[in-house]
């Protein structure tokens, strides 16, 4: 006869066949039997407390973005489960894997506005890839099983699986888990048409000004070499979405930059001059193209996408290649004439010259008496050789940190992209520690969203979490005044924001830390926090009225960008 063991213990013998090692979580009543079990579990599987359950989520996210795995979360019922609600809404926006359990009532109490009951399928539905509620534990294998192949095939995202206290406390008989590998009438891997991989090859042998753009879905696919690759074969310039970066080390010679409302010069310019776009895991997010009805309207589009939902989205392509880019960018690049386009990629040397000495001279080696962020993420690079994980908030700090960065490894930009998030860079950074231990941390925060998840220094605390943690405060709502000045008289509306003493906060949950207000101070300062054993936190006051140039204004074309 089998061993009788409870729907929770199943839970946990399925995550770790699944190879988790880290839960994020917080306790609550829907979930006791679950952290019950966990009570034993503890030499097998490591639990990371955090102080929000937002927090968990997000820490999730870090956590798989370092990694490359899926990252696991727990909440209970109520306010536990509909605090992931912003998470789930990131995640799913990002395609970032997340496998979230949530607690909930005994099945009998369903309905009947039990303490701390919500509807979880219903609210979580339009910002998960599935979501499932078990109210028998027989269910718990297949159904976990389901919930990692979904969760981390095709385009990746979350799923939500609620389980009903009488699931977890229930007995059945002590079952092999089996992964799961295949889905009927769920097609993530779709077959890849010749035919389209030969019509995209020649528009781009054809090409005079080929143009990439490449986004996450390079760094989900994990092909980073074959992309660089095709890059060096082709001779094509090739720039960045938010998510992209990394994906090329940004030192690359055909590398050009960073695309969208605060990227580079020439990447935005050149967009309406190229004559073929070859488009790879990115969506054409509205950041990026501008003004749809003046975006590369010359061109001939490309589109490789594992996802057939944004090809002719938003932008009209002239060839779709629906596909996992781990099998389509090889394919193209063996039917790829090696080649050269020097005149073309001089032309986006030549913008970047000039955005070098309108802006970013200014904002790296400043005459003012105020320092930039631009210039403490430029000292930083210089300590780290860009082989640190930049975690970085949403705000002006976030633009900047994503223009001047340098990453020479893959997997090094973690940033909120398609929700704007603020808040997420502290839990995120911890979580990112947990799925890259061997690699440096920084989270880069504004103080608007530092003080969002400010409570998260307790989890680094108590799990003696190695972040090293910059504050650049300038004592606004950074980018919304940038937007008040620019496009609002400068009527400065509810975005002068005071706050704490942050090293003395730091303080109290045992974090070392200091401020400098002082150029003098920055590159001591830098070292002392890079070379901390242990958490650190560094707030550089920068001045107040910076703004983060290139930008296009809303409403306008990509090409219509202002250096100033």
């Amino acid at each position: 006869m089998k061993k009788e063991i409870t729907g929770s213990a199943t839970l946990l013998n399925g995550l770790i066949a699944e190879g988790t090692k880290t839960i994020f979580g917080y306790p609550g009543g829907a979930i006791m039997p679950i952290y019950d079990a966990l009570y034993d579990y503890q030499d097998r599987i490591e639990h990371i407390l955090v102080r929000h359950e937002q927090g968990g989520i997000h820490a999730a996210q870090g956590y798989a973005r370092s990694s490359g795995e899926v990252g696991v979360v727990f909440a209970t019922s109520g306010p536990g489960a509909t605090n992931l609600v912003t998470g789930l809404a990131d995640a799913m926006i990002d395609s970032t894997p997340l496998v979230c359990i949530t607690g909930q009532v005994y099945a009998h109490l369903l309905g009947t506005d039990a303490f701390q009951e919500t509807d979880v399928i219903n609210i979580t539905t339009p910002v998960t890839k599935w979501n499932y509620q078990i109210t028998d534990a027989a269910e718990i294998n297949t159904v976990l099983a389901k919930a990692f192949y979904i969760a981390k095939s095709g385009r990746p995202g979350p799923v939500l699986i609620d389980i009903t206290k009488n699931a977890q406390l229930q007995l059945i008989e002590e079952q092999s888990y089996k992964t799961c590998e295949h889905i009927r009438s769920y097609r993530p891997k779709p077959i890849v048409r010749q035919t389209d991989i030969e019509a995209a090859a020649k528009l781009i042998n054809g090409a005079k000004k080929p143009f990439i753009l490449f986004g996450q879905g390079v760094l989900l696919g994990k092909a980073e070499q074959e992309f660089k690759v095709l890059v060096e074969k082709s001779g094509i310039p090739a720039a960045w979405t938010l998510l992209g970066l990394s994906a090329l080390p940004t030192n690359h010679p055909l590398n050009v930059g960073m695309l969208g409302m605060h990227g580079n010069y020439g990447p935005n310019v050149l967009t309406n001059e190229c004559d073929v776009m070859i488009a790879i895991g990115m969506r054409f997010d509205d950041r990026v193209t501008g003004r749809l009805d003046k975006y590369a309207k010359q061109a001939k589009i490309i589109h490789l996408d594992i996802d057939p939902a944004e090809i002719d989205k938003n932008v009209k392509t002239t060839v779709g290649i629906w596909g996992d880019c781990k099998e389509t960018i090889p394919l193209l690049t063996n039917l790829l004439d090696k080649k050269e386009h020097v005149e073309w990629v001089q032309k986006f040397k030549s913008y970047q010259a000039e955005e070098e000495k309108q802006v970013i001279q200014s904002e790296l080696h400043p005459s003012t008496e105020k320092m930039t962020m631009g210039e403490v993420i430029h000292q930083l690079n210089q300590l780290t050789k860009g082989d640190a994980i930049l975690v970085t908030d949403v705000g002006q700090h976030q633009m900047v940190t994503c223009r001047y960065a340098q990453f020479n490894q893959s997997r090094s930009n973690i940033t909120s992209g398609g929700l704007g998030t603020m808040g997420f860079a502290l839990p995120a950074a911890i979580g990112a520690k947990f799925g890259a231990q061997h690699r440096p941390v920084v989270a880069v925060i504004g103080d608007g969203g530092f003080q969002m998840t400010i409570q998260e220094l307790g989890t680094i605390m108590q799990s003696n979490v190695d972040v090293k943690i910059i504050i650049l405060n300038n004592e606004f709502l950074g980018m919304v005044r940038q937007w008040q000045q620019l496009f609002h008289d400068k009527r400065y509306s509810f975005v002068d924001i005071a706050s704490p003493d942050f090293v003395m906060v730091a303080k109290g949950y045992g974090i070392a830390g200091s401020r400098i207000s002082e150029r003098k101070d920055l590159v001591s300062s830098l070292e002392t926090m890079l070379n901390h054993q242990g958490a650190y936190l560094l707030e550089v006051m920068v001045g107040k009225e910076n703004n983060v140039f290139p930008m296009v204004p809303q409403g306008c074309s990509v090409s219509e960008i202002r250096l100033s």
